[in-house]
């Protein structure tokens, strides 16, 4: 049972460490993107970057709303 506690969290950690590169990276690009006068692709870069730091805040919250499946 231990190691498989181990396990996990050797998984956590790194998830959060590649979420942290994602967004870092996003906001290199974003700046490069702006940089080159490139305002919209340094927005969306932007709103990757902080899709990537909230990543896992959102798992820890408990889901008060039922998700509904849509056709499209």
């Amino acid at each position: 049972m231990s190691n498989m506690m181990r396990d996990s969290q050797i998984m956590a950690q790194t998830n959060d460490e590649n979420l942290g590169y994602m967004s870092d990276m996003a906001l290199e690009l974003a700046q490069m993107a702006e940089d080159s006068g490139l305002a919209t692709l340094a927005y969306l870069f932007r709103m990757a970057a902080l899709e990537a730091s909230t990543a896992n805040s959102d798992l820890n919250v408990p889901d008060d709303l039922p998700r509904q499946v849509t056709s499209h």
